[in-house]
């Protein structure tokens, strides 16, 4: 017989096309990383090319304590969500990745259905990577129908609480506890883009969330700011916040703006003035009468920490403005004050322009959409003769006059660009 001998060969193959021993090794660590994390005892350019491949979709149990890479943590972010500024994040991928997901987390919480659990074993987890958390959301419970509570109710045999459901909202006293380093706390209680399934229920703080809320702030020792907006906190809910914020050790921040604050509650928080470091204080479109400004002002008259009072959008009228103003007379550590949309005519410009005169702290003061008139505005004019603090005067919408505004805004921006010139001659000394 015949045989004819052939040799074939790829002629593209190279031993160079073999992956190394321990090119392959680390595939298998990556592919198994989820039931096997090893990390900590790999070389370094070892470990970097393992975090480089390992998938944003492992679970947090695993990756959240063994792994600190920012690069990591930065592809979690962009793969999750299309913005991402860690600019608002002390500048760390791992902290806005934690501080985004427990806010998802708690924004589509709803009581009575999801697992409390979720948030729970969250917590070990995060502890130590969250100093700030912004919900803008909490979800009520589900609404129960109304003929599956007659058919519930008629089976236990009793009327008592027929129709009822309770509306509380998630709990954050554990959490927040339990978290730390959380320095700022923003919290709004309703329900963002609901649309057709609109109800008034959806937006309701109720006095148990206010209770539960309250005494969670006060155990949060080291919080700075805390924001409750557009919550419709009143003044017994208002009065109860106060009560569990007095003598925080390191407040310096309370937002309560767009909320139904009327005088009893602004006379809280002229108590939590006098008995706290509060620097800044927004009660912006409250219902703050003339009343609740007087007693604001008289905490404003002893106070030596606050540098920031917004009042806008209230009815503190003459009464309450001219309080304010003999308080300036004496405050020397209020920066900025706005009381625009206040009802405020040329009794309180008056009182203003002293102020001006005396004051050299107040570097800023609005007082648009308001009433101060022709004779107000030449007051705030003659008061501004001499003064070389303000920086910022707004009068817009005041009915003071073009050319009254006009010249006060020329005073304003020479002091400004004095300020701006100092501080280019003599810049503030950085700490060793």
């Amino acid at each position: 017989s015949y045989y004819t001998h052939r040799v074939i060969e790829d002629p593209e193959w190279s031993l160079a096309t073999v992956p190394h021993l321990t090119e392959l090794c680390l595939q298998h660590i990556v592919h198994n990383f989820e039931k096997n994390p090893i990390l900590d005892c790999l070389l370094p350019e070892h470990q970097r090319k393992v975090l480089d491949r390992l998938s944003t979709g492992l679970p947090l149990a695993v990756t959240a304590n063994l792994i600190s890479d920012e690069d990591y943590w930065k592809r979690c972010c962009t793969d999750r969500w299309q913005v991402c500024d860690i600019s608002n994040y002390g500048d760390s991928w791992k902290r806005m990745f934690f501080e985004r997901h427990l806010e998802n987390i708690l924004k589509c919480f709803i009581p009575n259905t999801t697992d409390p659990n979720q948030v729970l074993e969250l917590i070990p987890l995060c502890k130590d990577y969250v100093w700030k958390l912004e919900v803008d959301q909490f979800l009520p419970p589900v609404k129960v129908d109304q003929k599956e509570e007659r058919d519930d109710v008629s089976d236990t045999g009793s009327d008592f609480g027929l129709g009822e459901i309770s509306v509380h909202h998630y709990d954050l006293g554990v959490l927040i506890t339990a978290l730390p380093h959380l320095e700022e706390l923003h919290l709004t209680y309703g329900v963002k883009d609901c649309g057709m399934n609109f109800e008034w229920n959806l937006f309701n703080f109720t006095h148990q969330d206010c209770c539960n809320l309250a005494v969670a702030v006060k155990m949060c020792h080291n919080l700075k700011v805390f924001k409750l907006t557009r919550s419709k906190v009143d003044d017994d809910k208002s009065r109860l916040l106060v009560r569990n914020l007095l003598d925080h050790p390191c407040l310096v921040e309370l937002n309560l703006s767009h909320n139904l604050i009327r005088d009893k509650g602004a006379r809280a928080v002229g108590k939590l003035i006098s008995r706290s470091r509060l620097e800044t204080l927004d009660l912006c479109n409250n219902q703050i009468h003339h009343l609740g400004a007087q007693a604001l002002a008289r905490a404003l008259a002893e106070n030596s920490t606050l540098t920031s009072l917004n009042l806008r959008l209230n009815c503190v009228e003459d009464e309450g403005g001219e309080a304010i103003g003999r308080a300036l007379l004496t405050n020397t550590t209020l920066k900025s004050i706005h009381l625009g949309s206040n009802n405020l005519s040329e009794p309180t410009a008056t009182l203003f322009s002293q102020v001006l005169a005396q004051n050299t702290t107040l570097t800023s003061i609005n007082f648009s959409c308001n009433h101060l008139g022709l004779d107000g505005g030449k007051q705030l004019l003659d008061g501004l003769a001499d003064n070389k603090a303000l920086t910022e005067f707004d009068l817009r919408l005041a009915e003071v006059g073009q050319e009254i505004e006009y010249l006060i805004h020329q005073i304003v921006w020479a002091n400004r660009e004095a300020a701006r010139l100092g501080s280019l001659q003599h810049p503030p000394t950085k700490p060793l």
